[in-house]
């Protein structure tokens, strides 16, 4: 079977609109979430967000095309162009069927229902977009990029909540182990700092209400969390097979070593208490990797900064590592980029991606007084230099939903 490496990544994030600046930001331990500018936030009880600040549509698009494309879309294909430059692949008619894309979304282009909604209220059929359809659909990312760069390899678009990257890294991983395709590109976007988006996390008393500390308000695994941060952004990879990469001269930024996909089968949002279904996943992408558990270094966790949540993350690891979890580092960096739903696993993945190449793991910061049911290493606030080998970053949503991905170093 052919191994499968990373090539190219992109990154448009709540810590920067590359990845080398979201990489610095978020190894610096800064916070990417601050009071919601897009919108009047005072009639909502959550009003920070971890937002993306100075993107330039015009990079990507012409002045024309900005205004017919969801933000989401835009972010999307931001990153997905950024990540194939970075990977210096060359399309061309003779390669174009074996590149393919998978681009995914937890709820797509949902400024952009939110907004046509009104219009459609105020104004009639007139007012609604001939655009308004291709701009919100989820699959659009990937087709867009498609048209953009050539590729005519496989092409749709994934949808599972907060596992959606996850789930677009592991379908394409799947497509090149089974020599479908030589390239893919893979990854999320996310674009719902929005107020139905605020309004229906409010709803469900999700979110965190910290407005007076923005910065400290998304602390995973801290006694004082009170809930997630909603974050936006997007991130892509291109991702090859190892061969195929050598021959071109590709640089070769790690390695994706196995995936692992399960179901809770428990509650439409809640994880159950015991986190089977997420040490089930993370246990796959460990066994698919020809691993054993105590090869592990180091997990990007999900680590939402939710109650039930972070505890259950954490019985999983324990459940599956044994005595070896005390010794596994085990960060959240949720607690600064936020949670980017469908998007969070491609920011994560990078973020993995780059402590397993740099020695450098990122920290969970806001981590003060760490719940006593919560007792890892989480790396508290300061990021620490370590050589690791193999890493997991796991990914788990809404239906009960979870993957994990082992990376190696390069």
């Amino acid at each position: 079977m052919p191994n499968v490496v990373i090539t190219g990544m992109g990154l448009i994030s709540p810590l920067g609109l590359t990845v080398q600046e979201s990489w610095n930001n978020a190894i610096a331990g800064t916070s990417g979430v601050g009071h919601i500018t897009k919108f009047e936030k005072e009639r909502f009880t959550t009003q920070i967000a971890a937002e993306v600040k100075g993107f330039d549509p015009k990079k990507y698009f012409d002045a024309k095309e900005v205004g017919r494309w969801d933000l989401c879309l835009q972010f999307g294909l931001g990153a997905g162009l950024d990540a194939v430059a970075d990977s210096g692949l060359k399309i061309t008619p003779e390669n174009a069927e074996r590149v393919g894309i998978i681009m995914g979304s937890g709820a797509g282009g949902l400024i952009g229902i939110s907004h046509t909604s009104l219009n459609l209220d105020a104004g009639g059929q007139k007012q609604v977009s001939p655009f308004f359809i291709p701009s919100v659909i989820i699959n659009m990312i990937s087709g867009m990029l498609a048209i953009r760069i050539g590729a005519k390899g496989i092409n749709y678009g994934v949808v599972s909540a907060c596992a959606t990257s996850n789930h677009a890294i592991a379908d394409g991983y799947h497509a090149i182990k089974r020599g479908e395709v030589d390239v893919m590109v893979v990854g999320g976007a996310e674009a719902s700092i929005t107020e139905i988006g605020i309004a229906g996390f409010c709803s469900a008393r999700a979110m965190s209400k910290r407005n007076d500390e923005p910065q400290r308000a998304s602390r995973p695994f801290d006694i004082d969390r009170d809930g997630f941060v909603l974050g936006e952004g997007a991130g892509a990879f291109v991702i090859e097979e190892e061969e195929h990469a050598k021959q071109r001269g590709a640089k070769i930024y790690g390695r994706i070593l196995g995936v692992g996909m399960t179901s809770d089968a428990y509650h439409f949002t809640a994880p159950p208490e015991d986190g089977d279904g997420a040490m089930r996943a993370m246990k796959l992408a460990v066994q698919y990797s020809g691993l054993k558990p105590e090869d592990i270094d180091y997990v990007n966790a999900h680590g939402t900064s939710t109650g039930l949540g972070d505890v259950a993350e954490t019985k999983a690891i324990k459940r599956l590592f044994g005595d070896h979890a005390k010794k596994i580092m085990v960060s959240s960096t949720k607690s600064m980029h936020g949670h980017l739903l469908g998007a969070a696993g491609a920011i994560e993945a990078a973020l993995t991606i780059l402590a397993l190449q740099e020695g450098i793991i990122p920290p969970t910061i806001n981590l003060d007084n760490p719940d006593p049911k919560c007792d890892l290493d989480y790396v508290p606030n300061v990021a620490r230099k370590k050589e690791i080998r193999y890493a997991l970053s796991n990914g788990f949503g809404f239906g009960g939903t979870n993957a994990s991905i082992c990376f190696g170093k390069a």
